[in-house]
This record gives structure tokens, C-alpha cells and sequence, in this order.
């Protein structure tokens, strides 16, 4: 019997094995057009744009720096690649997640790997930094749940837990241009490579 295909062509002219993911086939061209094209809450939010993962990715990462003011770049890049998997295998929604099993996590961690390791990261991020990336992240999916997919401010609070008061004044929900918010990400990314760079440098 014929195998099924199990690699993806990007745009770039790569094709990445998602089975078998190696940090040679990422590109931040296609990690951003993904991501710019993938909507959160399955589209089920207000307004003309989908709200994008890529534009929840910046996101997280400025309320990681916020939250994190003295942590290195190469931390803010990994908030900013934090879902950087579904740029091929999509945004599920928890419950979608829940009823696949673990064979889901099983192919997110090794795309993760193979991203974190093209951009100079650890394969798996430390626990301690995962935690902060996942806190900017909750308050991220706290604001969207209540901004623009009507969930209301209790069940936002019982599902994401209730954030501090002070930093509810930091997050901002836009939605945009997917071309935009791909244009930022990718400019975003660079300017953390950079820095990262400059940063092993010293």
C-alpha cells in the first residue's frame, strides 16, 4: 500500500514532513502567511477580519515583554512562535483537542521542536519560561473571549482564570488586513532574530 502524503508545499517552495519535521523546511515567509490566515475561536468572533493567530501571537508577545521587561530576546521570540505549529495544522479549539487525544500534542511538540531549533531556541522551552509565555497567553484568549467572541466577563473569568486589574488596560484586540498583521509578524520576528543574534554576540 502507498503511504499517505504526509508533507506539506509552502509557498516558499519548501516541503515540510509534518511526521517527520526538520528546522531546514521553517521559514518565517510561511510561518507568517499561515498564521495570518488562520483564524482563532473557529471565526466565531465579531467584526469584518477574522482575529488571526498570528495577530494573537503579537499579541502575547508584547504582553510577555510587559509582564517580562527584563527577559532576553530569545524569550520574546518564543512567545512570538508560541503557536507557530498552526500554521500547518490549524487553531483547534480545546474541546476539538480534547476529542483527537494525544496524538494531537504528540505532532505539536514535534513541530515546535523543529521551529524553536530553526530560530536558535531549545527544542522545549524551560518550565519556568513556558509559564510566563502561557500566563500572557491566558490573558490574550481572556480579552479576545470578552472583546470579540461574546463570551461574557464570568465565564471568560471561570475559563482563563481572572487577570490582574492592572493588566487588563494592556491588551488591545485588533483585527486587520490579514496582509497587515502578516507584514508585522514578520517584521516582528526579524527585528527578535536580530536581537537574539546580538544578543549571542556579547
Amino acid at each position: 500500500m502507498t503511504k499517505p502524503r504526509a508533507w506539506q508545499r509552502m509557498l516558499s517552495g519548501r516541503r515540510l514532513d509534518l511526521l517527520d519535521p526538520t528546522p531546514l523546511d521553517i521559514e518565517v515567509s510561511d510561518l507568517a502567511r499561515g498564521l495570518a490566515f488562520v483564524a482563532r475561536w473557529n471565526g466565531q468572533t465579531e467584526g469584518d477580519y477574522a482575529y488571526s493567530v498570528a495577530e494573537h501571537s503579537l499579541l502575547v508577545e508584547r504582553l510577555f515583554t510587559l509582564m517580562n521587561p527584563q527577559e532576553s530576546p530569545r524569550w520574546r521570540l518564543a512567545a512570538l512562535l508560541h503557536d507557530g505549529p498552526e500554521y500547518v495544522i490549524g487553531d483547534m479549539i480545546s474541546p476539538v483537542k480534547a476529542a483527537i487525544g494525544p496524538g494531537y500534542a504528540e505532532l505539536d511538540a514535534r513541530l515546535t521542536a523543529a521551529i524553536h531549533l530553526r530560530f536558535g531556541l531549545p527544542a522545549v522551552l524551560p518550565i519556568e519560561i513556558k509559564k510566563r509565555i502561557k500566563k500572557a497567553d491566558r490573558l490574550s484568549a481572556w480579552a479576545e473571549a470578552i472583546g470579540i467572541a461574546g463570551f461574557s466577563r464570568t465565564e471568560a473569568d471561570t475559563l482563563f482564570g481572572r487577570p490582574d486589574p492592572a493588566l487588563i488596560s494592556l491588551t488591545e484586540i485588533k483585527l486587520r488586513p490579514p496582509r497587515e498583521v502578516r507584514r508585522d509578524f514578520e517584521d516582528r520576528c526579524a527585528t527578535l532574530i536580530r536581537a537574539v543574534d546580538a544578543d549571542n554576540l556579547r
